[in-house]
């Protein structure tokens, strides 16, 4: 085989552009290498470095002494007195709130002059209730009667500071014990508004670089506390898993191809639904966020007190163990008949929120007399409970049952809901319009309450929530009711129905 030699350089170039690349670096090299003329050596020796001095000086100077250039005023002609009168007549100021719509003008202000309970009186008139959370009877308590008059005398009617500036009491840190002992967690933490529980606790945990995935259906407070968070919001269909696997699916799918920084990761839901009524599969959720990674924050506002053996909410409900849920947030103001809220879990957790809790931190604490009515109405809860469970599971159910006859309203919810005493009862078919449906319940409202006594409430929402459910008559059974109530109520309903629906 013959051999094959690389050629040089030099064969492929001219002798004359040989000559003339070898003088060039030839030059360069004497140039530039020690002892040579522009060799930085030699250039500092032969002071060249105080021209280049010289020349920043010059140019800082400058910099320094020129002048600074105003922007000239425009002259303008101030205006006369006749144009500023003219433009103060042609101004027109935007309103503060928009109109109020057909339904909004036609619901009447009506005033309870008596206990909020399954029996009211309502502009002076017995009625019978079905707007109150009362699920239990609470807010009739003899003995929290006498326990609050007793607090009152002793600590007066406010606490007058945050919890953390002398806002503190013994009554607060008694029920805060209490609160934890009946939840089965380590520790918990009072907050003085209900609403702002919740809406507080999401931005205690989650911020900017966190991920929070909710139910597109949860309340007003949820929604605030995850826009307070900024973190990024994703929603799936209401009480749907397939979508929510879908959504966490996407995620880590996500994360995959960009290899994201761990971050914080929250499933948020209620245990049972204000705006629907009924409940979340927390079982299947518990499943989907072990399997993800994700934590767990279950609102249990409407649940605590309902569901469960022992009354701790829709988590119990489903045999899922205290600890199992990492944070878990409820309203100490519908069947436990008091104010404020509280949010229980581990310790760590909840410490973490007497310096991070904006409800806690900033909001004075909740009086001391209601402090101590609640721990009345939890000891209630520990010994009458069960029963009085039992009779709600029945009459939510009974109720349910009886709605599901009333010609042109459909109860929202399946079986699955049978326990909830939240009823939705929307119109079937569907209206035109939300204005049109909204304006059609709040008459039926109005003629059941006049006719027949019974109080009934449409379902309201804030104009700037992310979603609003179809208009709906919201039912509140408690286990004060008897049979006679329920029937009396969808009797009711089913000639308001009759009556006022268009033909």
């Amino acid at each position: 085989m013959a051999s094959h030699t690389v050629p040089a350089v030099g064969e492929f170039l001219p002798r004359d552009a040989l000559a003339w690349v070898e003088e060039i670096i030839s030059t360069a090299w004497t140039t530039f290498k020690p002892g040579g003329r522009l060799h930085p050596q030699t250039f500092i020796e032969s002071k060249g470095h105080l021209v280049v001095e010289a020349i920043l000086l010059a140019l800082i100077s400058y910099l320094l002494f020129q002048g600074r250039q105003k922007p000239q005023r425009r002259k303008e002609r101030p205006l006369s007195k006749e144009e500023v009168d003219e433009l103060c007549e042609e101004w027109q100021p935007e309103p503060l709130v928009g109109k109020l719509t057909a339904a909004q003008a036609a619901r009447p202000p009506h005033v309870i002059t008596s206990v909020s309970g399954y029996s009211v009186e309502v502009d002076g008139k017995p009625a019978t209730s079905f707007a109150s959370t009362d699920f239990l009877g609470f807010s009739n308590l003899e003995q929290g009667r006498q326990v609050c008059e007793e607090a009152i005398h002793k600590y007066g009617v406010g606490a007058c500071g945050p919890r953390g500036f002398y806002g503190t009491m013994d009554v607060h840190l008694e029920l805060e014990a209490e609160i934890a002992r009946f939840m089965g967690a380590e520790e918990a933490i009072l907050y003085s508004y209900d609403i702002a529980t919740i809406s507080s606790i999401i931005p205690a945990f989650a911020n900017a670089k966190d991920l929070i995935v909710c139910d597109e259906a949860v309340n007003y407070s949820i929604q605030t506390g995850c826009s307070l968070s900024r973190a990024r919001l994703l929603t799936f269909k209401h009480s749907d898993l397939a979508d929510l696997q879908r959504v966490l699916e996407k995620v880590a799918a996500e994360d995959k191809r960009s290899r994201k920084p761990l971050n914080r990761r929250f499933i948020v839901v209620e245990g049972i639904y204000a705006s629907l009524g009924d409940m979340a599969p927390l079982k299947e959720l518990m499943a989907l966020k072990e399997k993800f990674k994700y934590r767990l924050i279950v609102d249990e506002s409407l649940s605590l007190g309902v569901l469960g053996q022992h009354g701790r909410g829709a988590a119990e409900h489903f045999g899922i163990p205290p600890t199992a849920v990492e944070i878990v947030g409820a309203s100490l103001g519908t069947a436990l008949a008091c104010i404020g809220g509280f949010c229980s879990g581990n310790r760590e957790m909840v410490d973490h929120q007497r310096l991070s809790g904006l409800g806690y931190c900033f909001s004075a604490s909740s009086p001391p007399y209601t402090a101590k009515v609640t721990l009345e109405t939890f000891r209630a809860l520990r010994e009458e409970g069960p029963g009085l469970r039992e009779r709600l599971a029945a009459n939510a159910a009974a109720f349910r049952a009886l709605a599901a006859g009333v010609p042109g309203l459909r109860v929202v919810g399946g079986e699955a809901a049978a326990a909830s005493p939240v009823v939705h009862l929307q119109l079937d078919p569907a209206p035109a319009t939300y204005e049109e449906g909204d304006l059609l319940l709040e008459r039926v409202v109005a003629h059941v309450l006049k006719h027949h006594s019974i109080l009934l409430a449409t379902a309201k929402y804030s104009s700037v929530e992310n979603r609003r459910p179809p208009p709906s008559i919201r039912v509140l059974v408690t286990a004060l009711h008897e049979p006679r109530h329920l029937q009396a109520a969808t009797t009711a309903l089913t000639e308001a129905m009759a009556a006022l629906r268009p033909r």
